[in-house]
Protein backbone atom coordinates (compact mmCIF):
# COMPACT_ATOMS: atom_id res chain seq x y z
CA UNK A 1 0.00 0.00 0.00
CA UNK A 2 0.91 3.20 -0.90
CA UNK A 3 1.44 5.94 1.93
CA UNK A 4 -0.08 9.13 -0.39
CA UNK A 5 -3.58 7.79 -1.06
CA UNK A 6 -6.85 9.86 -2.21
CA UNK A 7 -9.24 10.10 0.25
CA UNK A 8 -11.17 6.98 -1.31
CA UNK A 9 -8.53 4.95 -1.14
CA UNK A 10 -7.14 5.64 1.81
CA UNK A 11 -10.71 5.36 3.58
CA UNK A 12 -10.64 1.96 1.89
CA UNK A 13 -7.03 0.86 3.67
CA UNK A 14 -8.77 2.17 7.01
CA UNK A 15 -11.21 -0.40 6.26
CA UNK A 16 -9.10 -2.83 5.16
CA UNK A 17 -7.21 -2.96 8.32
CA UNK A 18 -9.93 -2.69 10.71
CA UNK A 19 -11.66 -6.51 8.76
CA UNK A 20 -7.49 -7.65 9.54
CA UNK A 21 -7.75 -6.44 13.18
CA UNK A 22 -11.54 -7.92 13.52
CA UNK A 23 -10.59 -11.24 12.22
CA UNK A 24 -7.81 -11.34 13.95
CA UNK A 25 -9.18 -10.56 17.18
CA UNK A 26 -12.06 -12.56 16.62
CA UNK A 27 -8.98 -15.71 15.91
CA UNK A 28 -7.71 -14.67 19.03
CA UNK A 29 -11.25 -15.48 20.99
CA UNK A 30 -11.45 -18.46 19.06
CA UNK A 31 -7.98 -19.96 20.22
CA UNK A 32 -8.12 -19.22 24.07
CA UNK A 33 -11.27 -21.16 24.06
CA UNK A 34 -10.02 -24.09 21.89
CA UNK A 35 -6.60 -24.57 22.64
CA UNK A 36 -3.84 -23.98 25.06
CA UNK A 37 -1.74 -21.84 22.45
CA UNK A 38 -0.10 -18.64 24.17
CA UNK A 39 2.90 -18.53 21.53
CA UNK A 40 -0.26 -18.18 19.02
CA UNK A 41 -1.76 -15.28 20.93
CA UNK A 42 1.77 -13.11 21.31
CA UNK A 43 2.13 -13.42 17.49
CA UNK A 44 -1.07 -12.17 16.73
CA UNK A 45 -0.95 -9.07 18.80
CA UNK A 46 2.19 -8.08 17.56
CA UNK A 47 0.49 -8.13 14.18
CA UNK A 48 -2.73 -6.25 15.01
CA UNK A 49 0.02 -3.80 17.05
CA UNK A 50 1.97 -3.72 14.37
CA UNK A 51 -0.91 -3.04 11.60
CA UNK A 52 -2.03 -0.16 14.05
CA UNK A 53 1.59 0.98 14.55
CA UNK A 54 2.31 1.41 10.59
CA UNK A 55 -1.79 1.98 9.01
CA UNK A 56 -3.59 4.19 11.75
CA UNK A 57 -0.70 5.88 13.53
CA UNK A 58 1.49 6.28 10.55
CA UNK A 59 4.90 5.83 12.11
CA UNK A 60 6.39 6.19 8.51
CA UNK A 61 5.78 9.43 8.69
CA UNK A 62 8.88 10.17 11.42
CA UNK A 63 10.96 10.00 8.15
CA UNK A 64 8.86 12.42 6.25
CA UNK A 65 11.68 15.38 4.97
CA UNK A 66 10.88 18.38 6.98
CA UNK A 67 13.05 20.42 5.03
CA UNK A 68 15.21 23.64 5.48
CA UNK A 69 12.63 26.55 6.63
CA UNK A 70 12.64 26.32 10.38
CA UNK A 71 9.70 28.42 9.91
CA UNK A 72 7.32 25.71 7.73
CA UNK A 73 4.29 23.93 8.81
CA UNK A 74 5.88 21.29 7.77
CA UNK A 75 8.83 21.57 9.35
CA UNK A 76 7.09 22.74 12.84
CA UNK A 77 4.69 19.49 12.20
CA UNK A 78 7.80 17.17 11.77
CA UNK A 79 9.24 18.35 15.04
CA UNK A 80 5.92 17.95 16.76
CA UNK A 81 5.86 14.09 15.54
CA UNK A 82 8.90 13.02 16.82
CA UNK A 83 7.70 14.82 20.51
CA UNK A 84 4.82 13.16 20.11
CA UNK A 85 5.89 9.17 19.94
CA UNK A 86 9.25 10.13 22.07
CA UNK A 87 6.29 11.07 25.09
CA UNK A 88 4.49 7.62 23.80
CA UNK A 89 7.78 5.52 24.37
CA UNK A 90 7.83 6.67 27.54
CA UNK A 91 4.72 6.26 28.71
CA UNK A 92 4.64 2.84 26.91
CA UNK A 93 7.41 1.86 29.74
CA UNK A 94 4.64 2.10 32.66
CA UNK A 95 2.79 -0.33 30.58
CA UNK A 96 5.63 -2.67 30.06
CA UNK A 97 5.99 -2.49 33.72
CA UNK A 98 2.36 -3.78 34.30
CA UNK A 99 2.71 -6.44 31.78
CA UNK A 100 6.16 -7.27 33.55
CA UNK A 101 4.12 -7.31 36.80
CA UNK A 102 1.68 -9.39 35.72
CA UNK A 103 3.65 -11.85 33.83
CA UNK A 104 6.07 -12.29 37.36
CA UNK A 105 2.97 -12.72 39.26
CA UNK A 106 0.50 -14.61 37.73
CA UNK A 107 2.29 -16.37 35.58
CA UNK A 108 0.38 -18.86 33.10
CA UNK A 109 -2.95 -18.18 35.09
CA UNK A 110 -5.14 -15.27 34.56
CA UNK A 111 -8.24 -13.59 36.54
CA UNK A 112 -11.50 -15.24 36.93
CA UNK A 113 -12.99 -12.92 34.09
CA UNK A 114 -15.76 -12.71 31.35
CA UNK A 115 -14.05 -13.70 28.40
CA UNK A 116 -17.23 -12.68 26.45
CA UNK A 117 -17.12 -9.37 28.32
CA UNK A 118 -13.64 -8.80 27.52
CA UNK A 119 -14.15 -9.99 23.65
CA UNK A 120 -17.23 -6.91 23.74
CA UNK A 121 -15.14 -4.15 24.88
CA UNK A 122 -12.26 -5.15 22.92
CA UNK A 123 -14.42 -4.66 19.57
CA UNK A 124 -15.95 -1.45 20.76
CA UNK A 125 -12.17 -0.05 21.16
CA UNK A 126 -10.94 -1.20 17.85
CA UNK A 127 -14.46 0.14 16.50
CA UNK A 128 -13.35 3.88 17.75
CA UNK A 129 -10.26 3.64 16.19
CA UNK A 130 -11.84 2.94 12.88
CA UNK A 131 -13.46 6.08 13.27
CA UNK A 132 -10.79 7.48 14.52
CA UNK A 133 -8.99 6.38 11.55
CA UNK A 134 -12.02 7.95 8.77
CA UNK A 135 -11.70 11.46 11.09
CA UNK A 136 -8.08 12.04 10.47
CA UNK A 137 -8.35 10.89 6.68
CA UNK A 138 -11.48 13.32 6.47
CA UNK A 139 -9.51 16.22 7.54
CA UNK A 140 -6.38 15.45 6.02
CA UNK A 141 -8.49 16.28 2.45
CA UNK A 142 -10.59 18.90 3.43
CA UNK A 143 -13.54 16.77 4.49
CA UNK A 144 -14.98 18.78 7.63
CA UNK A 145 -18.10 17.27 8.27
CA UNK A 146 -16.89 13.68 7.44
CA UNK A 147 -14.33 14.47 10.41
CA UNK A 148 -17.31 15.64 12.55
CA UNK A 149 -18.93 12.63 12.04
CA UNK A 150 -15.96 10.56 12.49
CA UNK A 151 -14.86 12.41 15.99
CA UNK A 152 -18.61 11.65 17.24
CA UNK A 153 -18.45 8.08 16.31
CA UNK A 154 -14.98 7.46 18.13
CA UNK A 155 -16.17 9.72 21.05
CA UNK A 156 -19.39 7.51 21.64
CA UNK A 157 -17.36 4.63 21.60
CA UNK A 158 -14.68 5.37 23.67
CA UNK A 159 -17.45 6.07 26.24
CA UNK A 160 -18.61 2.54 25.83
CA UNK A 161 -15.39 1.10 26.28
CA UNK A 162 -15.03 3.43 29.50
CA UNK A 163 -18.16 2.16 30.68
CA UNK A 164 -17.79 -1.65 29.72
CA UNK A 165 -14.60 -1.64 31.50
CA UNK A 166 -15.71 0.70 34.98
CA UNK A 167 -18.93 0.27 34.83
CA UNK A 168 -19.75 -3.50 33.74
CA UNK A 169 -16.60 -5.51 34.03
CA UNK A 170 -15.27 -3.88 37.18
CA UNK A 171 -18.32 -4.84 39.16
CA UNK A 172 -18.78 -8.17 37.53
CA UNK A 173 -14.96 -9.38 38.53
CA UNK A 174 -15.87 -8.28 41.64
CA UNK A 175 -18.90 -10.67 42.14
CA UNK A 176 -16.34 -12.82 40.77
CA UNK A 177 -14.10 -12.47 43.82
CA UNK A 178 -11.57 -10.52 41.80
CA UNK A 179 -10.98 -7.59 43.80
CA UNK A 180 -8.30 -4.95 44.36
CA UNK A 181 -7.24 -6.69 47.71
CA UNK A 182 -8.36 -10.11 47.08
CA UNK A 183 -4.75 -11.23 46.19
CA UNK A 184 -2.23 -10.75 43.12
CA UNK A 185 -4.53 -11.73 40.48
CA UNK A 186 -7.31 -8.83 41.71
CA UNK A 187 -4.51 -6.31 42.27
CA UNK A 188 -3.05 -7.01 38.54
CA UNK A 189 -6.41 -6.68 37.13
CA UNK A 190 -7.46 -3.47 38.69
CA UNK A 191 -3.90 -2.20 38.25
CA UNK A 192 -3.93 -2.90 34.53
CA UNK A 193 -7.71 -1.93 33.57
CA UNK A 194 -7.48 1.30 36.15
CA UNK A 195 -4.36 2.67 34.24
CA UNK A 196 -5.62 1.96 30.59
CA UNK A 197 -8.61 3.37 31.73
CA UNK A 198 -7.13 6.59 33.15
CA UNK A 199 -5.34 6.86 29.31
CA UNK A 200 -9.06 6.25 28.09
CA UNK A 201 -10.10 9.04 30.01
CA UNK A 202 -7.87 11.66 29.21
CA UNK A 203 -7.93 10.95 25.20
CA UNK A 204 -11.26 11.21 25.69
CA UNK A 205 -10.92 15.22 26.57
CA UNK A 206 -8.16 15.29 24.22
CA UNK A 207 -10.93 13.79 21.54
CA UNK A 208 -13.38 16.56 23.08
CA UNK A 209 -11.14 19.67 22.58
CA UNK A 210 -10.54 18.60 18.62
CA UNK A 211 -14.03 18.46 18.63
CA UNK A 212 -14.94 21.62 19.77
CA UNK A 213 -11.65 23.44 17.85
CA UNK A 214 -13.18 21.48 14.26
CA UNK A 215 -16.30 22.90 14.94
CA UNK A 216 -15.29 26.18 14.91
CA UNK A 217 -13.29 25.38 11.74
CA UNK A 218 -10.25 25.36 12.65
CA UNK A 219 -8.59 23.31 10.78
CA UNK A 220 -7.52 22.59 7.34
CA UNK A 221 -5.96 19.54 5.17
CA UNK A 222 -3.51 21.81 4.98
CA UNK A 223 -3.16 22.51 9.04
CA UNK A 224 -4.20 19.80 11.25
CA UNK A 225 -1.80 19.26 13.44
CA UNK A 226 -3.82 18.70 16.75
CA UNK A 227 -6.02 16.11 14.52
CA UNK A 228 -3.16 13.80 14.06
CA UNK A 229 -2.02 13.59 17.38
CA UNK A 230 -5.61 13.22 18.88
CA UNK A 231 -5.45 9.90 16.64
CA UNK A 232 -2.12 8.51 17.28
CA UNK A 233 -2.64 9.25 20.54
CA UNK A 234 -5.77 7.19 20.43
CA UNK A 235 -4.27 4.12 18.53
CA UNK A 236 -1.66 4.37 20.94
CA UNK A 237 -4.21 3.25 23.61
CA UNK A 238 -5.98 0.83 21.19
CA UNK A 239 -2.50 -0.53 21.06
CA UNK A 240 -1.58 -0.96 24.72
CA UNK A 241 -5.41 -2.57 24.84
CA UNK A 242 -4.46 -4.98 21.87
CA UNK A 243 -1.67 -6.76 24.31
CA UNK A 244 -3.67 -5.93 27.85
CA UNK A 245 -6.51 -7.99 26.37
CA UNK A 246 -4.80 -11.67 25.60
CA UNK A 247 -2.86 -10.91 29.18
CA UNK A 248 -6.23 -10.49 31.12
CA UNK A 249 -8.61 -12.50 29.79
CA UNK A 250 -6.85 -15.45 27.21
CA UNK A 251 -3.28 -16.56 28.58
CA UNK A 252 -3.04 -18.88 31.17
CA UNK A 253 -5.45 -20.91 33.11
CA UNK A 254 -7.73 -19.95 36.25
Amino acid sequence: MTHILDKNSALLQGILIFVYLAVLTALEYFVAIAMDAVPLLVVVAIVKAGLVFYYYMHIYRLNDEDGNDHHSNKYKTGSNRIGLWLFLLSDSFVFAGLMVMRINLLGLTRPHLNQFLGLIVTAILLISSFFMNRAETAMEHGDRKGFLRGMVFTLIMGLGFLLGVVGVEWPAAIEEGVRPDSGAAGAVFFMMTGMHAFHVLTGIIFLLIVLRNGSRNLYSAEKHWAVEAAAVYWHFVDVVWIFFYPALYLIGHL
